[in-house]
């Protein structure tokens, strides 16, 4: 696990169905999904927004829900949007690109350069943080060091979620539980990844509290690495 003490405190949260699905099918939109939630676990996720310094998803969810990630439902400020996206591949005209909120994107030194200066234009802070690929040990000193970012959430895909889990840098699990099953060899589900080959790899979690929200059972855990 990394350290804790120059990194953000970092709070994954994710609607997952029964099945442990994130949507319908690959390529598809998790707002399909969001769709069926309580109210109340709306504003749930909202209040969470409000609650963090930063909040990160992968480029490949902005490409398929192209979300704002911003505070809407409760009074409070818009957390500050991080995109890692090794080859800067963040269409010009997302919505993260929007004054709504300050938004980073981290590249690799391998993306091209004329993506790099045409985000820079749109008014992203781009910053190069690794060389084949996004360093994420590495970009959650700098947010924690350049940025003040004390607490993170990520609303990452299976992608995203697995390299965090990975390098040992998420330290609390809060899913959303729907009520469906939605099946699919190849859906989404909350972690990707490679395939693990003994129970001795598995990543251990404490159950926290769990609760209802509205109608939808909310569970809360902290993730313990090598305990």
């Amino acid at each position: 696990m990394s350290d804790p003490s120059i990194r953000p405190h970092v709070l994954m949260m994710s609607e997952i169905t029964v099945d442990g699905k994130l949507t319908l099918k690959r390529g598809a939109s998790s707002k399909i999904l969001m769709k069926h939630m309580a109210h109340e676990t709306e504003i749930l996720l909202h209040k969470t927004r409000a609650e963090c310094d930063a909040i990160m998803v992968g480029s490949t969810t902005i490409a398929i829900d192209n979300s704002f990630l911003t505070v809407r439902l409760v009074p409070g400020k818009s957390p500050l949007r991080v995109i890692p996206s090794s080859m800067a591949e963040i269409p010009l005209d997302a919505n993260v690109l929007g004054p709504d909120a300050p938004t980073v994107i981290a590249v690799s030194e391998r993306a091209p350069g004329m993506r790099v200066e045409a985000l820079r234009a749109k008014g992203a802070d781009v910053v190069v943080c690794g060389t084949e690929r996004v360093d994420l040990p590495a970009l959650m000193k700098i947010l924690r060091e350049d940025y003040g970012v004390k607490k993170m959430m990520i609303e990452g895909g299976p992608t995203l979620n697995w390299h965090m889990l990975k390098h040992g840098l998420v330290d609390e699990i809060r899913l959303i539980h729907l009520p469906f099953i939605v099946g699919g060899e190849d859906t989404p589900s909350l972690v990707g990844g490679m395939h693990i080959d003994s129970e001795d790899e598995m990543i251990r979690l404490t159950l926290l509290r769990h609760y209802l929200c509205g109608d939808n059972l909310v569970t809360e855990y902290a993730v313990c690495y090598g305990e």
